[in-house]
């Protein structure tokens, strides 16, 4: 009994989801239901720490006011997930409801208790943030680029952990190499993600910068961005790596391009085309990209 115990205390991410796509809600939920409810425990809201690899550092404080005061209303429905520490317990899920129960005045909140190692700590961090929260594509650059170095695997490996596709994950750590200044535009949101996109497969810092203050003065589009950059001659581009296109698939380059689009695996097989989707946040965002209205 002890060691079934141990086992479920101790279950990492890979024996958690094997080979499927680690989706962060799905993991609470698996944590969750697995937990009898002996185990959940109430911890004091002063005995918390947060999470030392949390990403975030910025909250928004609109949104936490609006959780608080449900919080006030019905109470914390979901547990938080800890994990004890020399003082205290450090938050592993649920830092957003224990800045809110401390808004509505909690003084304490149900969690569970699980022993996760340092590095199970930071991916579930990180993919909560990237699967929960509304990243800018800067924060989200530099998430998968942690991720990467974290965990010592590749660009592929990583988009078939998170359901994305490859080129998406190339596209988005492919950020950290413009310039400073370009960065935070985009972490400004004063430019957007396709914009960047263009730039950053430019090796010109100057003309990135240039083009970059045309966005924002003259609030050119992306197609105009791109067609603009088309001339090998006078914009050269970082170098890519060739796609191996088999001749068994046909529809092999429109995958490609849809999963650059979509920033998730596409199939096209039998006159169908598949769609991944990790959640229902994942699914409404790919809904946002192709202007369809979620809105009932």
């Amino acid at each position: 009994m002890e060691n079934n115990k141990r086992r479920a205390l101790g279950r990492g991410l890979e024996e958690l989801f094997y080979n499927e796509p680690i989706a962060y809600d799905k993991m609470e939920e698996k944590i969750l239901t697995e937990t009898p409810k002996e185990e959940i425990i109430k911890v004091k809201l002063d005995e918390l720490r947060s999470n030392p690899y949390q990403p975030r550092q910025v909250f928004n404080e609109e949104a936490l006011q609006e959780l608080a005061d449900s919080i006030k209303e019905h109470g914390v429905f979901q547990p938080i997930i800890i994990k004890k520490s020399i003082k205290g317990y450090e938050i592993i899920a649920g830092e957003r409801r224990v800045k809110a129960s401390k808004l509505a005045g909690l003084d304490e909140i149900p969690a569970i208790v699980r022993d996760f190692t340092d590095e199970e700590m930071m991916e579930i961090a990180l993919l909560e943030n990237l699967q929960r929260e509304n990243l800018n594509p800067m924060e989200e650059s530099r998430a998968y680029k942690k991720l990467i170095e974290t965990l010592n695997i590749t660009q592929e490996e990583l988009a078939k952990k998170l359901g994305k596709s490859r080129s998406y994950i190339t596209n988005m750590i492919g950020l950290q190499k413009l310039p400073s200044s370009i960065q935070t535009m985009i972490s400004d949101n004063k430019m957007s993600m396709g914009h960047a996109r263009v730039l950053s497969k430019l090796e010109n810092e100057e003309q990135q910068k240039e083009l970059a203050d045309k966005i924002t003065t003259e609030g050119i589009s992306v197609r105009e961005l791109e067609n603009m950059t088309q001339s090998t001659e006078k914009f050269a581009r970082t170098h890519q790596i060739q796609k191996h296109v088999p001749k068994t698939n046909e529809y092999q380059y429109l995958e490609e391009e849809l999963c650059d689009k979509l920033g998730t695996r596409v199939k096209i097989k039998s006159n169908k085309i598949e769609i991944s989707f990790v959640n229902g946040n994942d699914l409404n965002r790919l809904l946002e990209i192709m202007n369809l209205d979620t809105r009932r």
